[in-house]
């Protein structure tokens, strides 16, 4: 480290103040600096350390590893955990212009997750990590089980992983209203069409206790991933928009302003072939900042809107000509230009993009039917003019 720790203690102090005064509400933030490797381990299990075991986050090291041995992809930054107190990881290897940066663009999304209206009203920060730890230690309790153990686990685990997201998003109960909840009673005593095909299996597939704890224990966790799935490009966009107005105010010294500013440009640089969620995110917000009269609009679009609404409602033709957005269709093994950013084709553009960000990108699977006869779940597949990868289909259905 080319750093001391008192010297992240003082720009961190700095920052802080800066973002009070600036509007920023956020929960209590610590930091843990990790190294390279500790940083592969952390993204490989989602941030919790105390995740339970699967495979699957085994092969997601590997993966990740091999990647980063071969510069073919690096590492972020930081990660921040939708906690409170919010953690975040920064990497050692930072530079003291870098970390600055970090730690400010982790006071956005510290802010973001602490006021947008998806994460108050479907997770719960204040019991994130012991939700964590205490799932971790039910599922190495059934493999400790004698009468369950290791292979009947997995073999659970790797069912439910497979339709994990067909779980729907639940309100906590402070932010739940009597209609709501009506509606629900109703719909579970009549087994009507379900949103939540785990919540179905829970209620009435033919499995063992165990099983359908294992079920609740993806489910609860997926539904709290959700959240932030939803709000990738306005999330990251937001810390994108104030770790800038933070640093500009924050009297570097010139060298380290122009560090800053490098730094800063290449995280918001455009992506060749793909959309960079920091640049998208970025451009919009300093669009609706410019136009607004004052800070209280663009905090109250921070707590309303999500990815599809954030693009739908704000993305407009200026900005999908200034970054040259074009949509493709895959055709056999080549891509064809379908639209481009033209007095029309922007329209298209931008809602095809809010059809297709967070969980728009994968397909909704209900519950159709039982037929009691022959015990068989009629599953349905809510068509969007995409049609189901035949492959992935028939292997989640075994």
């Amino acid at each position: 480290m080319t750093y001391s720790i008192d010297e992240l203690k003082y720009w961190n102090e700095k920052i802080e103040k800066l973002a009070e005064e600036k509007g920023l509400d956020f929960y209590p933030q610590e930091f843990e600096i990790i190294s390279y490797e500790d940083m592969l381990c952390y993204e490989s299990y989602l941030g919790m350390p105390s995740h339970y075991p699967h495979w699957s986050f085994g092969k997601a090291y590997e993966r990740l590893r091999t990647l980063y041995k071969y510069n073919i992809t690096g590492l972020p930054y930081e990660m921040v955990i939708n906690s409170n107190p919010s953690i975040a990881y920064l990497m050692k290897d930072n530079t003291l212009v870098l970390q600055i940066l970090t730690m400010a663009h982790v006071y956005g999304h510290n802010d973001f997750f602490k006021n947008n209206r998806l994460f108050k009203e479907y997770t719960n920060a204040d019991l994130a990590i012991e939700m964590f730890k205490n799932h971790g230690t039910r599922i190495r309790e059934y493999i400790k089980n004698p009468g369950i153990g290791y292979e009947k686990v997995e073999s659970v685990l790797d069912a439910v992983h497979s339709i994990r997201y067909q779980c729907g998003l639940k309100k906590r109960k402070k932010y739940e209203n009597k209609k709501e909840n009506e509606t629900s009673k109703d719909s579970k005593d009549q087994k009507d069409v379900s949103d939540s095909l785990l919540q179905f299996l829970i209620d009435y597939g033919d499995c063992e206790e165990w099983e359908k704890d294992i079920i609740n224990i993806v489910m609860e966790e997926t539904r709290y991933f959700i959240p932030q799935i939803e709000t990738k490009i306005i999330n990251e966009g937001w810390a994108c928009y104030w770790h800038y107005n933070i640093l500009n105010d924050l009297e570097l010294s010139y060298g380290s302003h122009i560090d800053f500013l490098k730094i800063h440009n290449s995280v918001i640089a455009p992506h060749q072939g793909r959309l960079n969620p920091y640049y998208l995110g970025f451009k919009i917000w300093k669009k609706i900042a410019k136009e607004s009269k004052d800070l209280r609009k663009i905090f109250e679009v921070r707590a309303l809107e999500r990815d599809s609404s954030f693009i739908r409602r704000y993305l407009d033709f200026d900005i999908c000509m200034e970054m040259n957005l074009i949509q493709l269709e895959e055709q056999d093994r080549f891509y064809l230009v379908t639209e481009v950013a033209d007095d029309e084709g922007w329209k298209n553009i931008r809602n095809y993009l809010a059809d297709t960000v967070g969980m728009g990108r994968l397909p909704k699977i209900v519950v159709d039917d039982v037929i009691k006869i022959d015990n068989v779940l009629c599953l349905k597949h809510i068509y969007d003019g995409r049609e189901l990868d035949v492959t992935n289909t028939f292997e989640t259905l075994k």
